[in-house]
């Protein structure tokens, strides 16, 4: 039960920061806000200081900041709509990016204590490796790319093959002496101490460094961006059909995975082991809502800043905007699929658990 509360603290958490980087923005860009909310549903108290009231909510589920034009044109001068491009493009995106920092800064806070981390450095050679030497790859050479994706951390290799698998070929660019060396390797079959035969490209890497302030910076930065990436690949998976829509989770998935997560973790290791996965999982959660709150569709801010942009260029080119009505229509239909996905997600969540 104890994770339940954790994963729904975590999203409403989230979700009210997503709204406080709006309403923050919003105010230091001089937009009229009339009411902020933490929590939704019925209201339990509220508080008006100047132009804006601050409300408490019964459902601890997020929050939201209602700006003056927001949803429909206004007259007044410091309504969201009659701001200048850049001010509405700042707001836009500003529950994105406080999402997005609120994972990198979870990571930061688990990386604080850490003694050491591991490379992507070569670190041995099977004797039988066919492509050892200057012309191929060396003890010591650090793994940059695999398959045209950067490698930032070491359990990146291992994810790369996964989701972008060449078959039993790699293409492999090491970093050594300060230049980029693209190296084509093949799975080879070995045989273990035991006299057992197995496949394997034939390298070992990970050596260890020591932790210091500034590696724990740039290891909180490389996980986060590593994030981001996640998202991206499980996106493209979606799209050319390698994963299908009832591989989604959505809420309820989501929580049922943080409470099995936190139990098996606990068992195995302790309630500090298993809240320090939890957070890693957060830290995943807050940068997934940023990539996807960016992505351009209607309803969400990536939606908002795709029209802002149309509608610059349409200024630019036709001196005409986009009709209110037409993007009325666009957001309401937006909205309304999104809401069908999630009550389908949703459903298939509940399945899942049942």
């Amino acid at each position: 039960m104890v994770y339940i509360l954790i994963a729904i603290l975590i999203f409403g958490v989230l979700i009210g920061l997503h709204e406080f980087g709006h309403f923050a923005v919003a105010k230091a860009c001089g937009v009229r806000v009339n009411e902020f909310s933490i929590g939704m549903g019925p209201l339990n108290f509220q508080k008006t200081k100047g132009e804006t009231d601050y409300s408490l909510r019964l459902l601890p589920i997020g929050g939201y900041c209602a700006m003056e034009g927001e949803d429909e044109d206004s007259d007044d001068p410091r309504a969201l709509n009659v701001q200048p491009f850049w001010k509405q493009f700042l707001i836009f995106v500003a529950g994105a990016a406080m999402n997005f920092l609120t994972g990198f800064a979870i990571l930061l806070c688990l990386y604080a204590g850490a003694a050491g981390f591991y490379t992507t450095n070569i670190v041995e050679l099977n004797p039988a490796f066919p492509n050892q030497g200057e012309d191929g790859v060396m003890v010591g050479d650090e793994i940059y790319k695999i398959n045209g994706e950067r490698i930032y951390l070491r359990g990146d290799v291992s994810t790369i093959l996964e989701y972008k698998s060449r078959g039993d070929t790699m293409e492999m660019v090491v970093k050594r002496d300060g230049q980029k060396l693209t190296r084509t390797l093949t799975m080879q079959t070995y045989t273990d101490e035991n006299g057992q035969e197995y496949r394997a490209y034939g390298f070992t890497f990970g050596s260890i460094v020591e932790a210091t302030p500034m590696l724990k910076l740039k290891y909180s930065w490389y996980n986060a961006i590593d994030y981001v990436r996640l998202v991206r690949l499980s996106l493209q998976m979606l799209i050319t059909g390698a994963a299908g829509v009832n591989d989604l989770s959505g809420p309820v998935g989501i929580v049922s995975t943080i409470s099995e997560m936190g139990q098996e973790t606990e068992a195995e290791a302790g309630f500090a082991a298993a809240l320090e996965n939890v957070l890693f999982f957060g830290a995943l959660i807050a940068v997934n809502l940023a990539v996807m709150n960016l992505l351009p569709l209607p309803a969400l801010d990536g939606g908002k800043i795709l029209i802002l942009v149309l509608d610059a260029i349409g200024m630019l080119l036709f001196k005409r905007r986009i009709p209110e009505k037409f993007e009325t229509v666009v957001n309401a239909a937006g909205f309304v699929a999104l809401m069908g996905l999630m009550l389908f997600v949703t459903f298939n969540d509940v399945v899942k658990l049942l």
